[in-house]
């Protein structure tokens, strides 16, 4: 997967995650978009692990043959290193499919 901001590119990987409400991703990827994470939207997240705060700010992301623009959350904290493709901002705006049995992902944009 990357992130695409203006002409800035950053390839990664990220976790699918059905239970997080948001995309967040590692400071380390907004350094390299060039983008400064505190200068955009801040959002405090409470989860099972633990509490940070997060900056958010619209990027592109694309995986495999599809790209969404979305408004994506950066860590605060340079030492977290966990990206997470959640509910709003991904998963609302593609079809997934999976078929385990088979090892098989089926993914489009939602209104393919």
């Amino acid at each position: 997967m990357s992130l695409r901001a203006g002409t800035k590119v950053v390839q990664s990987f990220a976790y699918v995650d059905t239970g997080a409400e948001f995309c967040v991703f590692d400071r380390g990827i907004a350094d390299g978009l060039l983008i400064e994470p505190e200068h955009g939207t801040r959002m405090d997240f409470s989860t099972v692990a633990g509490r940070f705060r997060a900056y958010g700010h619209e990027v592109t992301i694309a995986v495999l043959d599809v790209q969404v623009h979305a408004m994506v959350y950066f860590h605060e904290d340079a030492s977290v290193k966990r990206n997470v493709l959640g509910r709003n901002g991904w998963l609302n705006r593609v079809r997934l499919g999976l078929v385990d049995y088979d090892s098989v992902l089926y993914l489009s944009a939602y209104d393919d």
